[in-house]
């Protein structure tokens, strides 16, 4: 392993960010993201995070307004951390998903209430435009009247890019037939979703960002990389063998495999920040990689 000492930048459609940025699912509240029970986080600590984050170089970060506890909203959150903001901040936000006051979940929105989702991001966040709306897919169907309510929120400034969650390379190609996509954000990882290898290669050819989501909770999702993962092992020792943690080593890997991808590693500890945040400078050895790979292929 060697530091390469500073945190490499890739392209957002015509923004440049650092490629460690931040994630706010697990801001609002400890322990899983999402759930009846959870416990709204400190504000206090939750402000700091998001303050420290900038700090430590973090100029991309991503969040929703369906992302809320009982007492916590991130758009909210970032909102009271980070504004007036820095002029090279980019925030991305997500629409499609609903949630009732109470937490639970509504009916996707329809491409006519997309208009109410943008609005109320750009309250939330105490914006008038929003740098990169994703719409979050709830299924493998067609996504062109969505993309074109989000294309004329585009083409009256509302929105300045476009952006597509949880989908395969068919909507993207759909949607790209409407408007440009600057992004497409998905579940991958180390040893998580191998068959997505070709669809975030072809990304990169197009010019497209790929920003993976649970980059290190893989198939544990909301609650966290799970204990028995079985590639923990493999993971571990190259992570000991080079003074990393194993999250660390996750998202190493996924930096030098592909260029132009981005991380949000989210997390409300300020030790567990600045261990992803260090991570920008980390080049793991041809050998690692090839053994993360093999690791990669065979989950």
């Amino acid at each position: 392993m060697t530091l390469g000492g500073t945190i490499s930048t890739a392209r957002l459609g015509d923004l440049t960010v650092n490629r460690v940025g931040f994630g706010t699912m697990r801001l609002p509240q400890t322990g899983t993201a999402f759930a009846p029970d959870a416990v709204p986080r400190d504000r206090g600590q939750a402000v700091e995070v998001l303050r420290r984050a900038v700090d430590l170089g973090v100029n991309h970060i991503d969040t929703a307004a369906f992302y809320f506890s009982r007492t916590r909203s991130a758009n909210e959150l970032v909102n009271r951390a980070l504004a007036p903001y820095p002029d090279d901040l980019v925030i991305a936000t997500k629409v499609g998903p609903r949630r009732s006051a109470d937490g639970g979940w509504l009916e996707p929105a329809t491409p006519e209430q997309l208009r109410g989702e943008v609005e109320e991001n750009l309250r939330q966040l105490g914006r008038d435009h929003l740098d990169l709306v994703y719409l979050r897919v709830s299924g493998p169907g067609p996504v062109g009247e969505h993309v074109g309510a989000l294309a004329a929120l585009r083409e009256a400034g509302l929105i300045r890019h476009l952006g597509l969650s949880a989908v395969g390379p068919a909507q993207v190609a759909e949607a790209e037939a409407i408007a440009p996509v600057a992004s497409v954000q998905n579940a991958y990882g180390l040893g998580h979703r191998p068959g997505q290898d070709a669809f975030v290669r072809a990304c990169g050819e197009k010019g497209i960002a790929y920003v993976p989501f649970f980059s290190i909770a893989g198939a544990g999702r909301e609650a966290g990389t799970p204990a028995d993962s079985a590639d923990d092992a493999e993971v571990i020792a190259v992570a000991g063998k080079n003074g990393l943690t194993a999250a660390q080593v996750r998202l190493a890997w996924v930096l030098q495999r592909w260029p132009h991808v981005l991380v949000i590693p989210g997390t409300g500890d300020p030790a567990h920040l600045a261990d992803n945040m260090a991570v920008g400078g980390v080049q793991l050895s041809a050998n690692d990689l090839t053994r993360l790979d093999l690791v990669h292929q065979r989950s």
